[in-house]
């Protein structure tokens, strides 16, 4: 299909949907907070951090708390090589928002990113002035990709991910999204499948450079060692007693229920392990409440401060906290430091959703994992991860309370596993630094290949 004719379509649909989803919107952003910065922001009233910058700078994009984690590895490899850039990170969710603050505290400027409609692109990109444009995985917004074309401005997208079942939407819409991929510049891409997924779908193969995975490289990684003690204070000060940690992480809805089912069933045999669940989406966690409970579990929130006062037997004859109490880390940003405190580690995503979460993370860190068998997203991954015997994966919840099981009694052949995972990932180290030298090249096609 004609370019015009596509950008027509868009412009006469996208603000229709865009009125439909206010108040939806609306509704969110109340829940999640900061509605009013989040509105004004995405229709280009920019803060005077931005408007008062007079020289030019690098615009990366992230959509949310994930690809945010990307971006601070980029950004941290950018600001190695060239510490004067100046830096916009803009964000689409509010928790992708306060990550990105967490993380680059005093190294970037983030803001939400514009809606993408002509007059608020034209508006917003005057403001950041920027001599280059990085997306981060997806997310590639039509105006404004357009926008920037025709002012001469290079789209970059780093670390570009298209699961297959993304893949196979695009490929039915080819001739929609195919002139605005044409219009990127240059992308990087973790694996050589890659290449043709991404070529297939507009981006010229020759602008497609392979790098390793950003997402799995933990060389310029963030230290967590703060957050880690925070996080043993909060868990002392409401009860635990120092046994081993089973840590769910990104789990969706149903995941909980199936954790704290399982957790319960091997309490009998492991007397002193702690359950500790961390959401996807921090703002669910009233809704698993309830379900938890039914269970006859106690959950005990990181967003309160110290609970001691629900939690029975914290002195009564030194046996610790409450046999049936959980802990839920329903703040954001900390996951990577839970990962460091866990004994094993179940991936959500996987059992009762699709697509899985990133399970390379706790390997890296040196924890025995295990996934459920819906790991779409990252389905080169984790073929590799159990061709080398360096993950689990179950079927179900029965065989997820078996290989938990396993683990618990036997942590050197975990720890062993984890070692053979972090080994198959080692084509991965150094990706950020060689997606910065990659961003920084004004060349196309030249960047050194992982």
């Amino acid at each position: 299909m004609p370019g015009f004719l596509v950008y027509l379509i868009y412009n006469l649909l996208f603000p229709v949907f865009l009125i439909i989803g206010i108040p939806g919107y609306i509704v969110k952003g109340m829940k999640r907070g900061n509605l009013k910065r989040n509105l004004a922001q995405r229709f280009g009233n920019l803060p005077d951090s931005i408007t008062s910058l007079e020289e030019k700078t690098l615009w990366l994009h992230a959509v949310s708390v994930g690809e945010v984690l990307v971006a601070a590895k980029i950004i941290r490899a950018i600001l190695q090589k060239a510490p004067d850039k100046k830096i916009v990170l803009t964000t689409t969710t509010t928790t992708g928002y306060r990550v990105a603050e967490k993380e680059l505290e005093g190294q970037v400027i983030v803001i939400h990113n514009p809606v993408d409609l002509p007059h608020v692109v034209k508006k917003v990109v005057k403001q950041i002035n920027p001599e280059k444009l990085i997306l981060v995985e997806a997310e590639v917004w039509p105006n404004l990709v357009k926008h920037l074309h025709r002012l001469g401005i290079p789209v970059l997208l780093a670390n570009a991910r298209l699961s297959p079942r993304s893949e196979r939407r695009y490929r039915k819409v080819a001739g929609l999204i195919s002139p605005v991929f044409s219009l990127v510049d240059r992308a990087s891409v973790p694996f050589d499948t890659d290449v043709e997924r991404w070529s297939a779908i507009g981006i010229e193969k020759e602008s497609i450079s392979v790098l390793g995975s950003v997402k799995f490289d933990e060389s310029v990684a963030g230290s967590p060692d703060a957050k880690i003690e925070e996080l043993k204070s909060w868990l002392n000060e409401n009860g635990y007693s120092g046994g081993p940690i089973f840590l769910a992480g990104s789990t969706h809805a149903g995941e909980e229920e199936i954790c704290g089912q399982v957790w319960k069933d091997l309490k009998d045999r492991f007397p002193e392990l702690t359950l500790v669940i961390v959401p996807r989406h921090a703002e669910r966690a009233p809704d698993f409440k309830p379900e938890l409970e039914n269970l006859g579990l106690t959950p005990i929130f990181r967003s309160y401060p110290v609970q001691s006062e629900s939690v029975q037997g914290t002195v009564e004859n030194g046996t610790g906290y409450n046999s049936n109490s959980v802990f839920i880390s329903d703040t954001t940003g900390e996951l990577r430091a839970w990962y460091h405190l866990a004994s094993v580690v179940f991936i959500g995503k996987s059992l009762t959703g699709k697509g899985g979460q990133n399970p390379v993370e706790p390997v890296l860190t040196g924890k025995p994992t295990i996934v459920g068998p819906n790991m779409q997203n990252f389905g080169e991954v984790i073929s590799d991860l159990v061709k080398k015997d360096g993950i689990t994966q179950v079927e179900d919840a029965d065989a997820l309370k078996a290989a938990l099981s396993t683990l618990l009694e036997n942590p050197s052949a975990g720890i062993a596993q984890a070692e053979r995972g972090k080994a198959a990932m080692e084509s991965h180290h150094g990706a950020a630094l060689r997606t910065a030298d990659w961003i920084l090249n004004d060349k196309t096609g030249d960047a050194i290949e992982a």
